[in-house]
């Protein structure tokens, strides 16, 4: 399984970026597909994630309703839009995958096999 990060670069607050992670590899159905940042002196924190069979979607408090991640399964890739950035949005974004079985533990690291390099976003005040 290949995953490539893109999408990151710098903004002001309140504008706006689109992440997408290219996976590549195997099929992925029944994959769960998660978004993770780390920001400098940071632990790796959980951003959002998505099963790829049925597209159910699960978001974390900091970024509900200002994120959205989705997938296209015709492209195998799967992005990550968000809205009304604010500073402490800033971290480099990484993209994981956990092959099945998956469990209800998707906003831990430690339950996806496989990562992307990251991508840098900037949000500035």
């Amino acid at each position: 399984v290949q995953l490539q990060a893109s999408g990151g670069g710098s903004v002001q607050a309140g504008g706006s970026l689109r992440l997408s992670c290219a996976a590549s590899g195997r099929t992925f159905s029944g994959y769960v597909m998660g978004w993770f940042r780390q920001a400098p002196g940071k632990e790796r924190e959980w951003v959002s994630s998505i099963r790829w069979t049925g597209g159910r979607t699960y978001y974390s408090d900091s970024v509900k309703g200002r994120f959205t991640i989705s997938r296209d399964f015709a492209k195998g890739t799967v992005y990550l839009q968000m809205n009304s950035l604010k500073p402490e949005d800033t971290a480099v974004y990484y993209c994981a995958a956990d092959e099945p079985p998956t469990n209800i533990y998707y906003h831990k690291p430690g339950s996806y096999e496989y990562w992307g390099q990251g991508t840098l976003v900037t949000v500035s005040s």
